[in-house]
């Protein structure tokens, strides 16, 4: 089940929104301009209005301002955040696992030693499988998986995108649209079972830390003649 978000004070959305206004004016030439205007062009109404009809008018005119910057924001943080994610190993997993929703991500289910993955991801849509890598490579790996989950999935929707700028790629600034563009054809239990099913075949068997057990040890008989051959 997905996890319930954690309650944020107002002074700790203050610092994110700082933080992101920071972040986005270094990404974005343009962001800077954008949000002055945001904030001036308001004002300026605001300012004739308070001199046409009164005071009743400063209050909303801050608040319109407010409004314009915060778009502003949005708009451009999300460009920023796009083009500074490009090329970056992990990027879809991380933007997945910011998205808004009921998906269930597992980073990584398949990889190389060169930085090439697959990220699972299951959602309303079913089964989504997101490559990252060197096409050929990737490619490979995404047909292994699809083998792998077409033992369990049943007759879930399985969907998979390679994450690039080649042809047949999918360019990561459209990740978000795209899949949630998909046809939601799973309920919420489905969505449950089938992530169940896949944790059970995804799940890698860890060995127990600290000294093996006396009673799981093979004879010291067994272990010599083993070496002596």
């Amino acid at each position: 089940m997905a996890k319930p978000q954690e309650k944020v004070s107002f002074g700790q959305r203050l610092k994110q929104i700082g933080m992101v206004f920071q972040f986005t004016a270094k990404q974005d030439r343009w962001f800077a301009p954008l949000a002055a205007g945001a904030v001036l062009i308001p004002l300026a109404l605001t300012v004739v209005a308070v001199i046409l009809w009164g005071w009743l008018w400063l209050p909303i005119g801050i608040l319109f301002a407010l409004l314009a910057v915060l778009i502003v924001l949005n708009l451009r943080s999300n460009k920023a955040m796009m083009n500074a994610a490009e090329g970056q190993p992990g990027a879809a997993a991380q933007i997945m696992e910011s998205m808004r929703g009921d998906w269930r991500v597992t980073p990584a289910v398949s990889s190389t030693t060169q930085m090439d993955m697959v990220h699972l991801v299951i959602g309303r849509p079913g089964v989504i499988l997101l490559a990252e890598g060197h096409p050929q490579r990737v490619r490979g790996l995404l047909g292994q998986e699809k083998r792998r989950l077409a033992k369990v999935i049943g007759s879930a929707p399985l969907h998979d995108y390679v994450i690039g700028q080649g042809e047949g790629e999918l360019p990561i600034r459209k990740l978000r649209m795209t899949l949630m563009r998909l046809p939601r054809t799973l309920n919420g239990k489905d969505v449950n079972s089938l992530d169940k099913r896949l944790k059970a075949l995804t799940a890698r068997p860890q060995m127990p830390k600290g000294a093996i057990p006396k009673n799981m040890r093979p004879p010291g008989r067994a272990f010599r003649q083993t070496r002596g051959r």
